[in-house]
């Protein structure tokens, strides 16, 4: 008995999930891998697996089977897609995205009207609706262009941007289908037009506002932050059908939504690129090719002269539009290859248009069989293109990498108080240079005496507990644990035997005593840190969320620009903004504004920062009424002796606690070099200066740091 229920459960095609989920895992799991071996895109893989165990295939799996997972995955790509794209570079790019849009969206059109109209002789309705599938393109390849590290280069944003043409496919779409009804009338005008603009706003201003206020609420649960972005992606999607149009319309807006509350380094960034290329991607691609039956080019003639054009001119018209574009804008033959591959696949929207226009008449099955043809061609094309012309980009893009600082980038986070170092990781990460190997090294320093081997144990045990977090972000994390004489001491010989570039610590605690368990950084003990470490130094206070920060406000004292650290500092300020998402805002004076200008062009940045007048630094009070909780403020301070230090700067961080309650508080000591600020043997020497003596003593040392300046220029650092 058992043994029949068995065989009914395995009888073609699976009805049972745990076979159909087990043999589609597998094929995710195997596919890519076997043809890796000869060269070919994983995607391609995906697709032609499809076509075996589909419908038209061996009829193992129906595609209604797997319907839910496809549909999802193919609103996760449209979602991606809006959340990596480069805001800056979108922003700056937007024209040209617009002008590629125009370009991908007419010529496919006027060519395929007349094409249909004149080869293939349809009736105005079928070469309308055939015509606008070609102004379609899906995102199917735009895994492999994540994957080969080019989505901020400026041919991909400008490919990605003008996706928003497939809007005006279903446009036309819609009013194809009203005219057909026979309801294009007034009042359909005018609902359409109300409900896509009603559906945009909510999307693009709602959106943000309800996440930047869950981000704010539920800070610590990271599987509470994962289902709420999957539910706005879904959410988004029916809004948009709701509206009249496709749902991936919806879910790329929605990246764009939540692109700026997403930091790309962040552990929640890697959870949605997980789930989303491990599951929901290959379902979608799956089901793609699940569509694909090759037995309509046996059908006659009729159904291979039809297959054959439309894929022609799909492919030609989208390479002309790509071509056009490289002509206007000067572009490279891989950036033009890139365009087109991206915008050449044909998927969602164009099975879409034609099973509509099919389920009305207005179209045939040899048409319907064509269309299934040209979406694997496209796919397969688009695919093969975009790996290959990616692959030239990317070595072209690292060629133009800003060059990278001397030395490695490594971050030391001494730890005083274990429920700070999340936050504390979160920034380091945020602020890393891509592509740095090195890791972060959480520090906890304790006293040398009877109880040291005991408190050793302990603070290992809850920095692994503090650190589970962080190791979603699959970042390369070290702990260290010293024992010294005391807390500043500590420091100082971890940041000189590992190399520390950038030290990162909690904010002072008035109330914090100086002798807890692993020792403290606060009061005097942060100034004697300040006075043994001459590296970059960040002191934060983060009561928010960083991705929620609508603006970063940083203020550069007087000669900020002629301190060791500037150009260091400046970069990692810059990387910041563009990963939260936040306008950058600087206040300096004109001359810090022209080294700013003169670093962005040295590191080739197109970041768009706008700047303000700024001499004196008493004046920073007068922003307190312009700071809201969701600013990011970033004053630079300097050690004593420095070039741009000055008394107003004595106990800063009381003064900035004190007018900024309810904001985030970044304070930075840029770096300095310490033999040249502590001269040796004077500060040790009980000497009576006369005025005279002490401001020739002050030149002398502002005389060796501009000497040093001009011997190290910042370009060579």
């Amino acid at each position: 008995m058992t043994g029949s229920v068995l065989l009914m459960n395995f009888q073609l095609p699976l009805k049972d999930p745990i076979p159909i989920f087990s043999l589609v895992l597998f094929i995710i799991l195997l596919a890519p891998i076997i043809l890796r071996k000869f060269r070919i895109p994983s995607i391609i893989g995906l697709i032609l697996a499809g076509m075996a165990i589909g419908d038209h295939g061996f009829h193992i799996i129906e595609k209604g089977s797997i319907d839910l997972f496809g549909k999802a995955g193919l609103l996760y790509i449209m979602f991606l897609a809006g959340l990596e794209l480069d805001m800056t570079e979108f922003r700056k790019n937007r024209h040209r995205s617009l002008v590629f849009g125009a370009f991908t969206f007419f010529l496919p059109l006027i060519l395929g009207y007349l094409v249909c109209t004149y080869f293939l002789h349809f009736n105005f309705m079928a070469s309308l609706l055939v015509s606008s599938m070609f102004a379609t393109h899906t995102l199917v390849a735009y895994p492999l262009a994540s994957r080969l590290g080019i989505t901020k280069n400026e041919a991909v944003t400008v490919a990605v941007g003008a996706i928003i043409t497939d809007t005006a496919v279903l446009l036309i779409l819609a009013v194809i289908t009203g005219a057909q009804q026979g309801n294009l009338n007034t009042a359909f005008w005018i609902r359409l037009s109300v409900s896509v603009v009603v559906f945009a706003a909510i999307i693009l201003w709602v959106f943000p506002m309800i996440g930047r206020w869950f981000f704010k609420k539920i800070k610590d649960d990271k599987t509470s932050h994962f289902i709420f972005v999957l539910a706005l992606v879904f959410l988004g999607a029916f809004l948009a059908e709701l509206a009249g149009v496709e749902g991936i319309i919806g879910a790329f807006l929605a990246g764009l939504a939540l692109n700026q509350l997403i930091p790309h380094t962040s552990s929640l960034m890697n959870r949605v690129e997980f789930v989303g290329n491990a599951l929901f991607i290959p379902f979608f691609l799956i089901s793609v090719g699940m569509i694909v039956d090759l037995r309509v080019l046996l059908k006659g003639p009729d159904a291979l002269i039809i297959a054959g054009v439309l894929t022609t001119i799909a492919l030609f018209s989208k390479w002309l539009a790509a071509f056009f574009t490289q002509l206007s804008f000067k572009y490279t033959p891989a950036q033009r290859n890139v365009i087109f591959g991206l915008s050449s696949s044909h998927a969602a929207a164009t099975i879409a248009v034609i099973l509509i226009g099919y389920n009305m008449g207005i179209i045939d099955e040899h048409v319907l069989n064509g269309t299934v043809i040209l979406i694997l061609v496209t796919c397969m094309v688009g695919s093969f293109v975009t790996q290959n012309a990616g692959r030239k980009l990317a070595l072209v893009e690292a060629e133009k990498m800003p060059e990278m600082p001397a030395g490695p980038e490594r971050t030391l986070i001494p730890v005083a108080n274990f429920d700070k170092l999340e936050p504390l990781l979160d920034f380091s990460m945020l602020m890393r240079s891509p592509g740095q190997p090195s890791p972060i090294h959480p520090l906890v320093v304790v006293k040398d005496d009877e109880e040291a081997k005991e408190k050793i144990f302990l603070s290992n045990k809850l920095m692994e507990k503090a650190l589970v977090s962080a190791a979603a972000t699959e970042a390369n994390i070290k702990l260290v644990a010293r024992v010294d004489l005391n807390v500043p001491d500590g420091i100082s010989r971890s940041v000189k035997e590992i190399g520390i570039s950038d030290v990162v610590m909690a904010w002072s605690d008035k109330n914090t005593t100086t002798d807890r368990l692993f020792g403290t950084l606060f009061g005097t003990t942060m100034e004697n840190v300040l006075q043994v470490v001459w590296e970059t130094t960040y002191i934060c206070r983060f009561l928010y969320p960083l991705n929620t920060s609508r603006r970063l406000i940083l203020m550069l004292p007087q000669n900020a620009e002629y301190e060791l650290g500037f150009a260091h500092y400046m970069q990692k300020m810059m990387l910041l903004s563009r990963q939260v998402g936040a306008r950058l805002q600087v206040y300096c004076s004109n001359s810090t504004k022209d080294a700013v200008h003169e670093l962005m062009q040295r590191n080739k940045s197109s970041m768009e920062i706008a700047f303000h007048a700024f001499e004196q630094m008493e004046d920073f009070l007068v922003l307190a009424r312009s700071i809201s909780r969701d600013d990011l403020l970033v004053v630079v301070s300097a050690r004593k002796g420095t070039l741009s230090y000055s008394a107003y700067m004595e106990n800063l961080p009381a003064k900035l606690e004190k007018h900024f309650k309810n904001s985030n508080l970044l304070l930075i000591y840029p770096e300095q070099t310490e033999l040249e600020i502590n001269e040796p043997g004077v500060q040790a020497q009980d000497l009576t200066l006369t005025p005279i003596q002490e401001q020739l003593t002050n030149l002398n040392r502002i005389g060796k740091v501009v000497k040093r300046i001009f011997r190290n220029p910042p370009q060579e650092q």
